[in-house]
């Protein structure tokens, strides 16, 4: 950089070359920094997109093996109590209750498992056991069936850039 820099004719007379030889190893050296910096914004790049299939993986590997995560929650079993039991009429979770009451949108809070539940959960019994009318629990149930199939979409759209990222050689 410093050699760059320098006035050609300072150069020259340093060196005891022509300035034409000065201005061409100048030329040469800026080449070479120019190179150096492309190769290390390559680097980057790649180093960005490495980091992005690790999280792209472990995203997938979460969505793909929902059951390996560890639960808190507990099997229900119908005790034949009275259907106004919150525990004998649903099978969710008090957590995954409570995020629907409390939160303004709760399926941006609830995990893809979860989400499956309450939309697999009766409308009339969801909302028994939310303490709502089932216009209101529907409604929470088409929320969380769109949020779970714009998930699904976002899957399938990581699946197919993987795929076709392995599909493509590597460049010389």
């Amino acid at each position: 950089k410093v050699l760059i820099d320098v006035p050609r004719s300072d150069l020259a007379e340093e060196l005891a070359q022509t300035e034409t030889k000065i201005q061409v190893l100048q030329d040469t050296l800026q080449q070479v920094l120019d190179r150096r910096e492309e190769e290390r914004q390559s680097r980057q790049l790649l180093e960005l997109y490495l980091e992005a299939l690790k999280t792209e993986d472990s995203i997938l590997s979460k969505v793909a093996e929902p059951e390996a995560a560890p639960r808190k929650e507990m099997d229900v079993v119908d005790t034949g109590t009275s259907s106004t039991d919150t525990s004998a009429t649903t099978a969710l979770s008090d957590q995954v209750l409570a995020a629907l009451k409390e939160k303004p949108a709760p399926e941006l809070c609830l995990d893809s498992r979860d989400l499956e539940l309450v939309l697999k959960e009766d409308t009339a019994g969801l909302a028994s056991a939310l303490g709502w009318d089932k216009q209101k629990a529907g409604a929470l149930q088409e929320a969380c069936d769109q949020e779970l199939s714009k998930r699904l979409k976002q899957v399938q759209a990581l699946h197919s850039l993987r795929s076709t990222s392995k599909g493509k050689k590597a460049l010389p």
